[in-house]
This record gives C-alpha cells, structure tokens and sequence, in this order.
C-alpha cells in the first residue's frame, strides 16, 4: 500500500553561485520518492532542511536552472539567514 504522506511530500533545492548568478537558483525539486532523495542528500551533506509551504508554491512552476523570482526574495533571505545561523557564520 502506498504512503499518501511520502506521497504527498514537496522538496526543492536552491543554490546560489556570486560569480554566476544573479539570484538563488532552483537546483532540484518534485514529489514523492524525488522529495525523499532530495531531503536525503541534505541530510547526508549536513545542509540544513527548512520546511516553508509558501516558499514551495512560489517555486512549485519554475524549472530546475530556474532563478527564484522577486516575490521569493524575502522567504529566501530569512532562509539564509537561518543557514548562517546554523554553521555560525556571520
């Protein structure tokens, strides 16, 4: 039997590169048994996880390569923030 919760589970990856990009890029993202591999690689690779529904819905249509648009910004600033919180950077 299926598990509707693994199911029903979003992730998306961001990255940013200063020499690269203008703003934060969708790297990976999907549902289901793609959320779950996505969320494992975070774990295994110590990158803090944030769980931010709207966040997700903004990023649900762009495409992986994809920059976050303007009405991201805010959600994925405070999602910086909390990173940088986490590793102790300042």
């Amino acid at each position: 039997m299926p598990d509707s919760k693994r199911e029903s589970r979003q992730a998306a990856a961001l990255g940013y590169s200063r020499d690269r990009d203008g703003a934060p890029r969708v790297l990976a993202k999907g549902g289901g048994d793609v959320a779950e591999t996505i969320l494992q690689h975070a774990r295994e690779h110590g990158i803090p996880i944030e769980r931010d529904p709207d966040l997700l819905q903004c990023l649900a249509p762009l495409r992986v390569g994809d920059e976050i648009p303007v009405e991201a910004y805010v959600a994925v600033a405070q999602i910086l923030a909390f990173i940088y919180k986490v590793n102790g950077d300042s």
